[in-house]
């Protein structure tokens, strides 16, 4: 008989930690309002687990902080593939780590039904933003859910909404209501700001010189100032684009086609352009 209940009663880890001490094979199936997941164990231990776009540990520790939603444990169920390597008591301690974590993040982030938009800002203060804050920002347009980024950029929301956290802390970022991003009142203009545009156009013109090297300086810089001009007229996300392409084209013709490769790669990260539209 496939035990079963709901994880509002009982923590994932707390149902897990029970059937694996019995060294049982089989699967956990979860259903959250629709979101299925599955966790597999193999004499107890945990070796494959999957939801929506995860794979592997980053799964287990997904599903790990869900407070709502039902489960059920099937015996002899088994997966072909190994995709988790960690033994259970480190799988256990890393989830109880990140629910404890995201017990803090949902005190700014209660849903991830909630969309993010960019927050008016006084002053031309820097924004200063670390790789991984650049592709989130690019895919922040005042009309998606954090659920819907993270499926996006294939990360966890767990993932999406730390960087989400330091955002807000920051007044970078804000959330409204699903409701209020469709009624035409009070919208906020989508896509990034001018100062974060600004900032991640001085992003890409550091790593163009890196890679162009001395003697294509000017162009490098007669780049940057064309979008700088840009931006502060009111352009988009669009006009960076433009830049790296300009950009590409001209270390192109200074440097070769595989030092134009070299640029494409470390910037396009920055962009979010490896991760799905």
């Amino acid at each position: 008989m496939a035990l079963q209940g709901s994880l509002t009663e009982l923590s994932l880890p707390d149902v897990i930690q029970l059937v694996s001490v019995s060294g049982k094979s089989g699967a956990f199936k979860l259903d959250r309002e629709g979101e299925k997941g599955q966790i597999y164990l193999k004499d107890g231990q945990i070796v494959d687990a999957s939801v929506g776009n995860l794979r592997g540990e980053h799964a287990v520790y997904e599903m790990a902080i869900w407070s709502s939603g039902e489960f059920s444990f099937v015996a002899g169920l088994s997966s072909p593939e190994v995709t988790v390597h960690r033994s259970n008591a480190n799988l256990m301690m890393e989830a109880a780590r990140r629910l404890d974590e995201w017990r803090v993040l949902s005190r700014r982030i209660p849903s991830l039904d909630l969309i993010p938009y960019f927050s008016p800002r006084e002053g031309q203060d820097q924004v200063t933003l670390s790789p991984q804050e650049w592709i989130l920002v690019t895919r922040v347009d005042g009309e998606r859910s954090i659920e819907e980024i993270g499926h996006i950029l294939r990360w966890s929301a767990f993932d999406v909404s730390k960087l989400l956290f330091g955002m807000i802390t920051s007044g970078l970022v804000a959330l409204q209501d699903p409701g209020k991003s469709k009624d035409g009142e009070g919208r906020i203009k989508a896509g990034p700001s001018p100062i974060t545009l600004l900032g991640l156009a001085e992003k890409i013109r550091s790593v163009a010189l890196d890679v162009v090297g001395p003697g294509g300086e000017k162009t490098i810089e007669k780049q940057y100032a064309g979008a700088r001009t840009m931006i502060e007229r009111g352009e988009g996300i669009d006009t960076i684009k433009e830049m790296v392409q300009q950009n590409s084209k001209a270390i192109s013709l200074l440097k070769g086609a595989d030092v134009a490769a070299m640029f494409d790669e470390q910037v396009r990260p920055l962009l979010g352009d490896n991760e799905g539209s």
